[in-house]
Formats: C-alpha cells, structure tokens, sequence
C-alpha cells in the first residue's frame, strides 16, 4: 500500500481504535462505590462528551461544505424582511447545525458591507430556532442506529474522491458519532439511578434559579448549547430529572451560548461586537420572559407533548423549540428598538482616515471558517479597488489642467504625492491578502472554493498592477508634460477625457461588483470592453489626422499616446480581474 492511502486511512482507523475503547471500558461490572465504578462513569461520561462533540464538528463541517456557500447567499439576499430574516436563520441553522457558523456568517457579511446590523437581528431570531433540530433529534432515541451511520459515513468519507460525496459522508459520520456519544453518555449514567447521594444532588435542579446557573456555566465551558441539551435530554431518557429541573437548565443554555459569542467577539471590529451584544440581549431576555412561570409552561409542554410520546426526553426537546420561538415572535417586532439600543450601548467611533496602510477585513481567526475568510478577503479586497478608483479619478485633473493641484483629501500633500500614498496602501494590502488568501487555500476546501481563492489571488495582483501602471508610469508621464509647459489642444484633451471616463466606468463597475457580488457587473465589464478597444482605434486615427493640421497636436503627440497606451492597458487589465471573477465557477463565484 502507498504511503498516501496509510495516511488517507490512518485517521479513521485511529478513529475506530477510539470507538472500541468505550466497550471495553464498560465490559465489566464493579461494585457499586469502589474506584473502578466511579472511573468507568467519569470515562463513559468524558469519552461520550468528546464522540458527541467531535461529531457535532465533524455533522456541522460537511453540512457547511456541502451548503455554506448557497447558505450564505441565502442569508444575504433574504435578509431585507425581518420576518423572512427569522424564516431563513432557522432554516439555514437547521441545514448546517450550527448557531455559531450562522452568527459567524452575518458577523463576515456586516464587515464586508454587504447587510447592515438591523438586518442580522431577525437572522439570529431564527438561528436560535434552527438550533433547536439537533435537541428534536436527540429526543427520537436514533442510538440504535449509530453504528449503522458512523460504517456508511466512514466508508464514504474515506473511498470517494467526489467533494459532495465526501461532504455527505462526513456529515452521517458525525450524526453516527453524536448518536453513539449519546449512548455511551446513557449506558454510563444507568448505575446513577440507584445512587442516593446523586438523586438528593439532582433534587436540587428543581430550583430554577440554581438549574440555569448550571446551564449556562457548563454550555460555556464545552462551547455548545447542543451537547448540554443533549445532556439534560440523556439524564431524562434515564429518568433522573423531571421536566421542571430540565427546562430552566436549557434556558441557561441558551444564555451560555451567549457568553461564547461574547468571547469570540473579543479583539473584533465593533459591528462584531453588536451581533454579540444582540445575541446576549435576546437570550437573556428569553430567559427572563420565561423564567417566572416555568411551572405552567412545564404544564403546557406536557399537554402538548403527551400525544406524541418520549415521555422527558420529548418534553424537553419540546420545551427548548417552544421556548425559542416564543421568543423569536415577541422580540421580532421589537428588532428596530433593539437596534437602537445596541448602537446606544456601542456607538460608532470615528475613524480617521490615516495615511498609514491599514488592515480593516482580514481576521486570522475566521480562517478556520474559509467561507467566513473568503468574504473577509473580498471585502479588503473591495478596499483595494476603491483607493484604485480615487487615484484614477484624480489622474485627469492635472491632463485637463496646466498646473499639478494638491490632492483633494491629503490636502498638504501634492496630487501626485497623494496618488503615491494610495499606492503604498495597495501594495500593503496586496501583501497581507495574497498571504491571508494563501492560508485559506491551507484548509481543506471544496473545489469550487479552491478556485474561488486562487481567482482571488489574481485579482489582487491585477489591483497592485493597476496601481503601479498609475503611479509609475502615468504620474512621471503628466509631471514630464508640465515640466515641458506642453498645452493639449481641446480635441486632444476631449478624447483623453472620453477614454479616462471609459476606465473610470469598468472601475466604478468593478467596486460594484465587491459591493453586490452581483456577477452580471462582471459580465458588463467584460462585454463593455470589447466596445471600448473599437473606440481606442478611432481615437487613435482621429489623433493622427489631427497632426497634420494642429501644431500643438504634433507637440503632445508623444505624451497623449503613451497616456491612452496606459489607458489601454489598465483596460485590459480590469477585463483580466473580471474574467479571473467568473472563470471556473460557471458565473458563480
């Protein structure tokens, strides 16, 4: 066997050796009490935690791969209605099983302008629904079938070589694991039901305040609101607590989960910290609408619950939907005045714009999520193209002028010298985006994201190109025409005009492209630019029939054509930056 197929299956087959150990760790029966019988609970408690998390991670990764990328044009097109923000978070958290990526994926849009705050807030509503799958789940007792999955999901992540097949196997796999966690967490806590000092321990959870307590300190400390409700669903399938001990631990949860994005927040920009504030606000207040008159909510749930059998376990899984969507509904309404709220408590700080080069997108932390790092690559990106615009818009006024201004936003600085300050900033974010976008491509990524990376790369090369072609060749170009005290006649600086304009539009189009990721401006581009090559013969004819009658025209001649030659290749280049965009993802990236 070849070194890489030992290294493909060593993974899983340690993966396997993993699984065994529970069996063995449990095959034997001490007595009650002694060493042996508490470090088998510990072990089948610990080791059924670490299987359900590691399959959470491993469910929620092929789930992202799989969706993430129609996941997050989903949520950035559907966002406007709030209403609809609520319908789409529960969905899109539902198919990729996770809360977190969800809120993750609006922190990323937020950045890169592409939705506001507002229009996170119905999104999280419903992302805190979404969630509430994996708990409905748990609750139907699918152990039984887990290593039934864990065999189909490991043979499939392991002989395909198809992205969306392997996606789907990784995606079973970590369902068989959750499931199997969950048994052994349930095989383990069966000794627990005949030992007296555990029952008096757990009589105390009926106090409600003391069971959200625990929720949310253990939903912090293991990061995930699913495996503590997986937990508390374990300790009802066992009977070991009733539903009024059960409902307030998973309202605690919800309020762990909150302190997770809290920490995960720390460090970012201030649109990041609002999401997190945000979320903090609807969960605790969820809690706080609730927390009240959980007895007759526990009533409620059983009358609800009690046609459809589970006894708990059910009830639970019931209670944590209900109570998310009852909150989603009251705090709906209210998204406007939560706004407002927020941004009292975290109000915009003034930037000023320093001369400095400056990172504002990438974060090293959301390259472990290469959707979440792509979209931050691309709005930096969107940084790049936009100071490429304001130099080419300043390059004219000295054409059309007979003097060099100063420059309109650094005004103690020339215009040339301003141009060269932009420039600075290209380069620096040319470097910190081709090694950002080089550790993304690090990951393990789907094709259409491999490609996705690597056209990024060459757009940022193509942006940095521009750059230089303006600031090295175009600015020498219109000190050497003051210098010479040459005046273009008024055709000359008419088709200069035109041409410059020409740029400036495939520019403006190209910034709009990173604003909407709209691919039909990338097509524009492209289709404009073959009408644009027509003209710049025409132009150049027209200039050549102008020599032989305008003295001034034989004077500049040298100048105004090198000056539509650096138009032309900044055109070409732009054109180059829009196929890069489209090519090999079928107009989709």
């Amino acid at each position: 066997m070849k070194l890489k197929s030992l290294k493909r299956i060593k993974k899983p087959l340690l993966l396997l050796v993993l699984l065994m150990l529970p069996f063995y760790l449990l095959a034997a029966e001490p007595t009650i009490n002694s060493f042996e019988w508490w470090f088998e609970i510990i072990i089948g408690l610990f080791g059924g935690l670490a299987l359900f998390l590691y399959g959470m991670e491993k469910m929620s990764d092929g789930m992202k791969k799989s969706a993430g990328d129609r996941m997050r044009k989903i949520l950035a097109v559907l966002s406007n209605n709030r209403f609809v923000g609520l319908l789409v978070g529960a969905f899109v958290t539902m198919i990729i099983q996770s809360s977190s990526a969800t809120t993750v994926m609006l922190v990323s849009f937020v950045r890169s302008g592409l939705m506001t705050f507002g229009q996170t807030l119905g999104i999280i509503l419903g992302a805190n629904i979404g969630t509430t799958f994996t708990a409905q789940l748990i609750a139907f007792k699918l152990t039984d079938y887990a290593v039934l999955m864990i065999a189909i999901g490991f043979v499939l992540s392991l002989f395909t070589k198809k992205d969306a097949l392997k996606n789907i196997g990784n995606t079973i796999l970590g369902f068989g694991l959750l499931f199997f966690g969950m048994a052994l967490m349930s095989q383990s806590m069966k000794p627990l039901r005949t030992f007296e000092p555990f029952i008096v321990l757990l009589q105390h959870l009926e106090n409600p305040v003391f069971s959200m307590i625990i929720g949310g300190i253990f939903t912090a400390l293991v990061q995930s609101s699913s495996a503590f409700t997986g937990i508390v669903i374990v300790l009802a399938q066992q009977e070991l607590i009733t539903l009024q001990a059960g409902i307030p631990m998973i309202i605690g949860a919800n309020i762990g989960t909150c302190i997770t994005a809290a920490l995960a927040s720390i460090g970012t920009n201030r649109e990041s910290k609002r999401v997190a504030i945000a979320h903090s606000f609807f969960n605790i207040g969820g809690a706080l609408l609730f927390i009240f008159w959980i007895p007759y909510f526990t009533d409620l749930v059983t009358m609800l619950t009690k046609h459809m059998g589970g006894g708990t376990a059910r009830e639970i899984a019931n209670a944590h939907t209900i109570f998310n969507i009852v909150t989603a509904l009251f705090f709906v309404p209210l998204i406007g005045l939560v706004s407002k709220i927020v941004i009292k408590i975290l109000p915009d700080k003034k930037v000023e714009d320093e001369i400095k080069p400056t990172l504002k997108y990438l974060d090293n932390k959301a390259l472990s999520n290469p959707i979440v790092a792509i979209d931050l690559a691309r709005a930096e990106i969107k940084t790049s193209v936009r100071l490429i615009n304001r130099m080419l818009a300043d390059i004219i006024i000295p054409i059309k002028e007979n003097e060099i201004p100063k420059d309109r936003k650094y005004t103690n600085l020339s215009l040339p010298d301003g141009i060269k300050i932009r420039e600075k900033k290209i380069d620096y974010l040319e470097d910190k985006l081709t090694k950002y976008l080089v550790k993304i491509a690090k990951n393990e990524l789907t094709q259409k994201q491999t490609s996705e990376v690597f056209a990024l790369i060459s757009v940022v090369n193509y942006i940095e190109t521009i750059g230089d072609n303006i600031t090295k060749e175009i600015i020498p170009l219109i000190i050497k025409k003051q210098q010479s005290n040459f005046i273009f006649s008024d055709a000359g600086i008419e088709e200069l005009e035109q041409y410059h304009l020409k740029i400036a539009k495939q520019i403006s189009r190209l910034e709009e492209y990173f604003a909407t990721r709209e691919v039909s401006q990338a097509q524009k581009i492209i289709n404009k630019w073959e009408k644009y090559t027509k003209l710049d013969s025409e132009w150049r004819k027209k200039h050549y029939l102008r020599m032989y009658k305008d003295k001034n025209a034989i004077e500049t001649h040298k100048i105004h054509m090198e000056l539509m030659d650096y138009f032309l290749q900044i055109g070409f280049l732009i054109e180059n930056i829009a196929k890069a965009l489209m090519k090999d993802n079928n107009k989709t990236i």
